[in-house]
């Protein structure tokens, strides 16, 4: 089955971001530095404890992320966000909760006319998160 996975790019940040992510979401993380790499040869040593790819699964949720900057840089928008679909009422309140924290909370978790629990937020990275709960049909 085809599926999409995010794929979030840092910049010298990785470890520390995708470490807050396990911590909000639990599952398992795997690093792989640039020095662990064949791309090692030539780089500078600064470079070297950047991560060149990092992964986050819990299931079917996966996060990827990486310190290789394109060239044009980094620019961080309002043009992707994502969508944490979760399996209960307590799971959206507590990764709202966790995934907030030194973030921006823009819209709080509240039922909706559409039947779900929905909040939005900014974590402390700049990523736009959508928090949300199917099974809410509480109006």
């Amino acid at each position: 089955m085809t599926s999409i996975h995010t794929y979030l790019t840092f910049n010298g940040n990785c470890r520390e971001a995708m470490s807050f992510y396990k911590e909000c979401l639990g599952g398992e993380l795997l690093f792989q530095t640039i020095g662990e790499s064949p791309m090692s040869v030539g780089i500078p040593p600064f470079m070297k404890h950047f991560i060149l790819h990092s992964c986050l699964t819990k299931g079917a949720l996966v996060i990827i992320g990486s310190d290789m900057v394109p060239e044009a840089g980094l620019m961080t928008g309002n043009a992707v966000s994502l969508l944490l679909n979760c399996n209960s009422e307590d799971e959206a309140r507590t990764f709202y909760k966790k995934l907030s924290r030194n973030g921006e909370r823009t819209q709080p978790l509240e039922n909706t006319f559409w039947g779900a629990l929905f909040g939005t937020l900014t974590d402390k990275f700049g990523h736009h998160w959508l928090i949300n709960f199917e099974g809410n049909h509480r109006q």
